[in-house]
């Protein structure tokens, strides 16, 4: 019993530290750029994709079967801009944009998919 209170303690403390230094870090947190992009692996590419791909899900599926209005919310607008792309398209999608665009280094990755991506994209699935 002792044993397992102490466990309890422990896991307890290091969820409170891990906790309390993300909030401190949160407004820390930076943006990735095409400078970061560019430097990255295939695989490390397709992590970050993978991760922008679950946050879109989630807030998705919280939405459920009422997505809310495209004022209220780039969810809808998203999905629909993207409609037809795969991560390996994205990624070569960008690795183009960027090798073609040197002088945008410092541009947000998420900047290029929106006006690179989703807004033409947005044209074709109104």
């Amino acid at each position: 019993m002792r044993k397992l209170r102490s466990g309890m303690l422990a896991l307890v403390a290091c969820v409170t530290l891990a906790t309390a230094s993300g909030i401190a870090r949160a407004a820390e947190v930076p943006l990735v750029t095409g400078e970061q992009w560019t430097q990255s692996s295939e695989q490390v590419k397709k992590a970050y994709l993978v991760g922008i791909a679950n946050a879109y899900q989630v807030e998705a599926a919280f939405h459920g079967s009422k997505p809310p209005a495209d004022d209220r919310s780039l969810i809808p607008r998203f999905g629909r801009g993207m409609k037809g792309h795969s991560l390996d398209s994205v990624r070569e999608g960008l690795d183009r944009w960027y090798a073609a665009h040197p002088e945008h280094v410092t541009r947000p990755v998420i900047e290029t998919i929106w006006f690179e991506m989703v807004v033409p994209g947005l044209k074709q699935n109104p």
